[in-house]
């Protein structure tokens, strides 16, 4: 079946992104998908996430979080000396903003708010698609390199998916793995 919208023709059914591909996924590690909209990327990375699950490892979806009308420094579990490094870390280490509730921010601090509550619970593995795409570049680079520190310090893993490789540098993913709207996949293990 053919659908058409917008001019734009596309089919349903079964359509293979990647078969046969093998990615060295280590824990505690930062594994980066990008490519243009529409490579795969989304699709690749939500496969390993089901993997990971299947293997009992605890996933966290930024996407997936419930919001909180807690002041941000009263939205975690965590105690006040672990709670605002955090925060800060997360690019949101203004006092006015930590008297805020996640509903007054705009989205870019609501994003980085979610990406803090979702490292205060210390899961295998936290996911996000589209990451930092809410961000201005260079608080983008910023929140990247906070996040491959946080990841050398936690052993908590990172599966990013994003459109923005201008992060990749600060962010120094593990794994790099490059969708292209061909179908080509290249894959760049640090490691290697």
């Amino acid at each position: 079946m053919v659908m058409d919208h917008f001019g734009i023709g596309f089919e349903t059914g079964h359509h293979v992104i990647a078969s046969d591909l093998e990615l060295p996924i280590a824990p505690g590690s930062i594994v980066l998908f990008t490519g243009d909209s529409g490579a795969g990327k989304s699709s690749l990375m939500r496969a390993v996430r089901q993997q990971l699950e299947a293997s009992d490892e605890t996933v966290l979806d930024l996407d997936e979080l419930a919001n909180s009308e807690e002041l941000l420094v009263n939205s975690f579990e965590s105690p006040l000396e672990e709670t605002l490094p955090l925060l800060a870390r997360c690019g949101l280490g203004e006092s006015q903003l930590m008297l805020r509730t996640p509903s007054e921010l705009s989205a870019g601090q609501h994003y980085r708010f979610k990406l803090a509550q979702a490292i205060s619970q210390k899961p295998d593995w936290i996911v996000a698609d589209e990451f930092s795409a809410t961000l201005d570049r260079e608080l983008a680079k910023v929140v990247a390199c906070n996040i491959r520190r946080i990841c050398d310090q936690s052993n908590i893993g990172f599966l990013f998916a994003t459109t923005h490789r201008d992060i990749t540098e600060d962010l120094r993913p593990d794994l790099h793995v490059h969708c292209s709207l061909d179908g080509d996949i290249r894959i760049e293990n640090e490691h290697s």
